[in-house]
């Protein structure tokens, strides 16, 4: 079978050029250039380098080395250890030999606040493994120096010394226990189906547990040596760096990292074409929903015909198919009896390998669904592929599209160091162009407007073939639970091309969303903002406005509108409503149009509005591109004046969710959420554990009164904008739409609900049937504390320093968890509180030991203080991260707010003073003042006993 992208290349071009198929077929397409941004380079030894020098985050920069190797490279005896390589990596290489000799890369990394998990991490694929350092703060003395010696050790000089391998074990095996979901299973017992007698049949990273636990240390270097080595390897640096000195020093540091000797083939393994539809169905007692995988092979485009017009052409075109597939399918998902929960399409690598593409349609459904649902994909591919698409669907498609690239087009001197990684990175993996978003956005506005959807229609043929067909089922297994038989999937699919179907309609409207502007008010009051160099206006219905002009995105202003009040103010009685108000809401629409309709109108807009409740206030979060800012004003007036009643809607929302309800059921850890809420609040009315058989209980109209009784007077709301906002531009339609918000001037604020959290010392363990016998503890402390600036930044270093002791006492000693997640919560409204919650998993065997740790540090940390060498690095995590948030739009419009909704609370004010000069003494006392108020919640889930 011919690649698909030159197929789809000369359809095209017959179609648009009128050029004889048979003179396009011998075209050769005008090969794209490569970003003159980047320099790429090779050294002798065969190491592929990027660099480029980039803006933003200033003083920042990011470090890759990306490994052309992973799973699919493993012998027998080595399943598993591609991974098991990735972690050893962070546990001792030459310069970092984290012993008695020096500091480990982990440690050094958090002297100058690169966090562990967070900016420095890993990742192990089939075919691919990816190690990271990102957002390092070069400005810092040495630290480029040091990464790139990092990158180094990675290359060629990982240790691999005996005791850390066997320590490693334990945390490899917690890793697979936490990750070892129904699914997962699933897929590793279908693998072989999948892809018979290929090598992909077995090549799951995470491996064989009997391999980690017992393989000789010998295996594991043997893969080492045999596969990572420079010819495979490619650096890419991105950052506010000088380009020739990086590159010199880069130069300089791999000097000793040798050209290999006879080097093995990296092989990318095959995958046989198959003639007879291939179906694999699978269950497990663990999965949540039933789901099915469509899958229509093509063989891959080869990485040297990728850097041309044609394959940029191909991409663009596939994009637009699986963009107007997915809005059909989202259609049919919001009807009052949906067959599916979710569907939708893509095309990419199929399932596991990069050796074969496919169009991938797929869907979850419920329990008892699963053969309809699979009959409404082969009919949407099937009239897809008969009729093909409208001239409306490929406007909006192509719209989208177009405003997605315009987009990124506007951004290009506001785009982040992490965006040109990612180009690079599978660049050098995949060789996926790199041309720059100029040229991409030059010769994309030349194409697209010159494709017809003829074009894509025919393209929609080739992309459903008669052939290389592969069905996926995964369900739960359940006594009465009944999926399709190979034989009867089978039938299906040869009897697509027999289904009694009709072309596709697009209903469209050329109705605007607002048919005429409403009778706008005033602004009566423009002044400098009490804070933040921001305006403020106030208009004649009372309505505040904060504006805060920012340069740090070019394509982006944020909105949230606010008041008090929220869920507090309704009674107990209506808990149930009010908990899935903001989802049911949001299913009706606004005004005249259906939320599938809405989806239509915005087409080639970059806007978003939608209203939220909170537990103190009522929200509005909107945001948009500067040139859509008057949309998003009208969907800030409909929100607030035309929620639509949707009854069909409704239904698919119930539908839907009790399906997902009855699903989440059989995974056990589904109920912890429920058992930490009773064991928080009790019986406490307000507190909905919603249930499959709740849900017919939702009372619609009862949501729309309540929701309209929110938002029936603005008179009390501030809105908060910050971006790339032009204020006068801006001004008039504030005045015009939010100053004709509805208002009755009443003056309101939130109650105190008595949801207080459960006092006292609580316990409660309670077993489940799994799997995979795993230990899941959470440990909940609560008491009173002032809401202050300090208070926040000492719960923020209390709750990251057990980070670090749990990752070096319990992970990495005891290699008894993958991690222990330490997270903490400070709360002014209704009542000042202080919540923090620390949770892991674990073998059942080792739960009480390893609980046992985690409060002896805790108690320790209250007795004595963190060490200062925790204290210091939490201290220039928090300090590099205060510099990045500066430059954030997310981060000034969540001050705004805090400021005025904490009564005038600066969470920026001396925030590097205080924590420059946070001690050792305010985290024990901050630690011991939560701890003696004796409130301590155990929760635990095991397994049954035997």
């Amino acid at each position: 079978m011919k690649h698909l992208f030159r197929s789809l290349l000369v359809v095209a071009l017959v179609l648009c050029t009128g050029f004889q198929q048979a003179v396009a077929q011998q075209m050769q397409f005008p090969p794209l250039p490569v970003d003159k941004n980047v320099r790429i380079g090779q050294l002798d030894n065969g190491l592929t380098y990027y660099i480029r020098h980039n803006k933003l985050p200033e003083n920042r920069a990011e470090f890759y080395i990306a490994q052309k190797v992973g799973s699919i490279l493993e012998e027998p005896q080595q399943r598993g250890l591609a991974h098991f390589l990735e972690h050893m990596a962070f546990n001792g290489t030459k310069n970092f030999p984290g012993d008695d000799r020096g500091l480990g890369i982990i440690p050094w990394c958090e002297t100058v606040g690169i966090k562990f998990g967070t900016n420095l991490n890993a990742y192990t694929s089939i075919d691919e493994t990816v190690y990271n350092i990102s957002n390092a703060p070069i400005d810092r003395p040495n630290v480029l120096d040091s990464c790139l010696l990092i990158l180094h050790d990675w290359s060629n000089f990982i240790l691999l010394k005996d005791d850390e391998i066997d320590k490693e074990r334990g945390v490899i095996r917690e890793e697979w226990r936490s990750r070892n979901s129904g699914m997962l299973r699933v897929y590793t017992d279908l693998s072989p189906v999948i892809y018979p007698g290929d090598k992909y049949a077995d090549c799951m990273p995470i491996g064989s547990i009997d391999v980690i636990n017992n393989f000789p240390y010998k295996d594991i270097r043997d893969y080492y040596h045999k596969w990572y080595r420079p010819d495979l390897q490619g650096i890419v640096i991105v950052g506010d760096i000088d380009v020739d000195a990086v590159e010199a020093k880069l130069k300089a540091v791999f000097a000793d990292v040798k050209k290999p000797e006879n080097p093995a083939e990296r092989t990318y393994f095959p995958v046989a074409d198959n003639k007879e539809p291939i179906v694999a169905i699978g269950t497990d007692k663990e999965v949540d929903d039933p789901s099915i995988e469509l899958y229509f092979k093509q063989d891959a485009t080869p990485d040297s015909e990728k850097n041309n017009v044609g394959y940029l052409a191909s991409k663009y075109m596939v994009s637009m198919i699986t963009s107007m597939l997915n809005a059909r399918l989202s259609e049919i998902t919001q009807s009052a009896n949906p067959p599916f929960n979710r569907a939708g399409s893509s095309y990419g690598n199929f399932f596991l390998s990069k050796t074969k593409e496919a169009l991938n349609v797929y869907a979850s459904s419920k329990a008892d669904g699963i053969e309809g649902a699979m009959k409404t994909l082969l009919q949407e591919t099937e009239r897809a592929r008969r009729f093909g698409f409208t001239d409306s669907e490929y406007a909006r498609a192509r719209a989208n599209y177009l405003q997605r690239l315009e987009s990124a087009y506007n951004e290009r001197e506001k785009t982040k160091h992490g965006s040109y990684v990612r180009e690079y990175v599978r660049n050098f993996l995949d060789a996926e162009p790199i041309p720059g978003i100029e040229t991409e956005y030059a010769m994309i506005n030349q194409l697209a407007p010159n494709i017809p959807v003829q074009a894509m229609n025919m393209v929609m043929q080739q992309l459903v073939p008669d052939s290389n067909q592969v069905v996926i089922i995964a369900g739960p297994e359940k006594e009465g639970l009944k999926y399709p038989t190979k034989e009867e999937v089978v039938a299906l699919l040869k009897g697509m091309k027999n289904l009694d179907l009709k072309p596709y309609v697009d209903k469209v409207s050329d109705e605007p969303l607002m048919k005429e502007a409403p009778k706008g008010g005033k602004i009566v009051s423009e002044k400098d903002g009490e804070i933040y160099g921001s305006t403020k206006l106030v208009l004649s219905n009372g309505v505040t406005v904060y504006i805060k002009k920012t340069d740090f995105k070019a394509d982006e202003i944020r909105m949230k509108g606010t008041s008090l009040g929220g869920k507090s103010l309704f009674p107990d009685k209506d808990a149930l409503n009010f908990a899935v108000m903001d989802n049911v809401i949001a299913a009706g629409g606004l005004g005249n149009f259906s939320k599938v309709d809405l989806t239509k109108v915005l087409a080639g807009k970059k806007v978003s509005v939608q209203a939220g409740l909170g537990a103190t206030t009522e929200n509005v979060f909107g945001t948009c591109s500067p040139k859509d800012f008057e949309t998003m004003m009208q969907l800030t007036y409909l929100t607030f004046t035309a929620p639509r009643k949707d009854m069909e809607a409704f239904e698919s929302y119930k539908s839907r969710t009790k399906a997902q309800l009855e699903s989440a059921q059989a995974n056990p850890l589904s109920s912890i959420s429920d058992t930490l809420q009773r064991a928080m609040y009790g019986n406490h009315p307000r507190v909905v554990l919603l249930k499959p058989e709740m849900v017919d209980q939702i009372n619609y109209d009862r949501i729309l009164e309540m929701y309209n009784d929110r938002f029936k007077d603005a008179s009390d709301f501030t809105f908060y904008f910050v971006g790339n906002i032009d204020l006068e531009t801006a001004k008039p339609l504030i005045a015009e739409y939010l100053g004709a918000l509805p208002v009755i001037n009443r003056k309101e604020t939130f109650k105190d609900t008595k949801m207080d959290i459960r006092k006292g010392v609580y316990k409660n363990e309670y077993a489940k049937e799994q799997q995979t016998p795993t230990a899941t503890i959470v440990f909940l402390y609560s008491g009173k504390a002032p809401y202050t600036l300090k208070n926040n930044i000492l719960l923020s270093c209390m709750t990251q320093v057990l980070d670090m002791v749990y990752t070096e006492e319990v992970r990495e000693k005891e290699g008894g968890t993958y991690g222990v997640n330490c997270i903490g919560n400070l709360q002014k409204y209704p009542k000042e509180q202080l919540l923090m919650q620390i949770i892991f998993q674990t073998d059942p065997e080792k739960k009480d030991k390893l609980a046992g740790i985690v409060v002896d540090e805790l108690k320790k940390l209250a007795a004595e203080g963190p060490s200062d060498v925790h204290l210091q690095k939490v201290k220039e995590y928090m300090l590099k991260k205060y510099a990045d948030n500066q430059k954030e739009n997310t981060y000034w419009m969540n001050n705004l707010n805090d400021y005025f909704y904490y009564g005038g609370l600066d969470m920026t004010k001396d925030y590097t003073d205080i924590v420059n000069n946070i001690t050792a003494k305010d985290i024990q006392k901050f630690a011991a003042d939560l701890l003696k108020q004796g409130n301590e919640i155990e929760v635990t889930m095991t397994v049954p006993k035997k």
